[in-house]
This record gives structure tokens, C-alpha cells and sequence, in this order.
């Protein structure tokens, strides 16, 4: 049974930093894709990064790219998001996700290839 853990919630002052991460199970960790999305009331959830299950390749969305770094310990089975230089508009849930596909140097962007979430942690970016 997959099970996906995020922790690391918090409240930052604009400028600030905050570390989220991921404690996932029931699952070859290492061969999946694994992404962070987040989401506020009345809009629709955004990818926001995702790293391959070798970790060799990341991606960003262009609205947190050079502010947020994705990264993960697969002799831990942790996932993790720095996020700097934070703004109001970073305010959000943030979920982790595991990809469909096992292939662990596989590569996607796509929202709709993710049939495993983690509960969310709440980020809040104010002064």
C-alpha cells in the first residue's frame, strides 16, 4: 500500500525559507518519478517540481524555478523541497506525488500521471 508522508509546515515571512519533505512507503521508491504539487482554494492544483527516481534530472515550474530545489535520499525513501526566497504567492498546500510509471529514469511534466498523493502540508507566506 503506497503511503506518502509530507511534513515541514510552516509559516515564513517573505524572503524566507522552509523545507518540506516526504516520508514514502509501500513502494520501490527509486524507480518512480516523484513530484511536489500545491494547490489553493478556487484554482487548480500546479506541478510545481518533479525528480526522476534516479535522481539524475529535475524540472521546475516556471514560477518557483531558481527559488524552490527538489531532491530526494532513496536510502531513506525521503522526498524533499527547499524553498527560498519566498513570496506571497508561494502561500499554499503542498502535496507530494508518486508518477504511474515505473521506469526510474523516466521523465514528464504532466499533471495527469499521478494516482498517488500524500495528504498535504500547508505552506503560509506572510509578513
Amino acid at each position: 500500500q503506497v503511503q506518502l508522508v509530507e511534513s515541514g509546515a510552516g509559516l515564513a515571512q517573505p524572503g524566507g525559507s522552509l523545507t518540506l519533505s516526504c516520508a514514502a512507503s509501500g513502494f520501490a521508491f527509486n524507480n518512480y518519478l516523484m513530484s511536489w504539487f500545491r494547490q489553493v482554494p478556487v484554482k487548480e492544483r500546479e506541478l510545481v517540481a518533479v525528480i526522476t527516481g534516479a535522481g539524475g534530472a529535475t524540472d521546475y515550474a516556471d514560477s518557483v524555478k531558481g527559488r524552490f530545489t527538489i531532491s530526494r535520499d532513496n536510502a531513506k525513501n525521503a522526498l524533499y523541497l527547499r524553498l527560498n526566497s519566498l513570496k506571497p504567492e508561494d502561500t499554499a498546500l503542498y502535496y507530494c506525488a508518486k508518477n504511474r510509471r515505473f521506469d526510474k529514469y523516466y521523465y514528464s511534466f504532466r499533471l495527469d500521471e499521478y494516482p498517488d498523493w500524500g495528504q498535504g502540508t500547508q505552506v503560509t507566506v506572510s509578513s
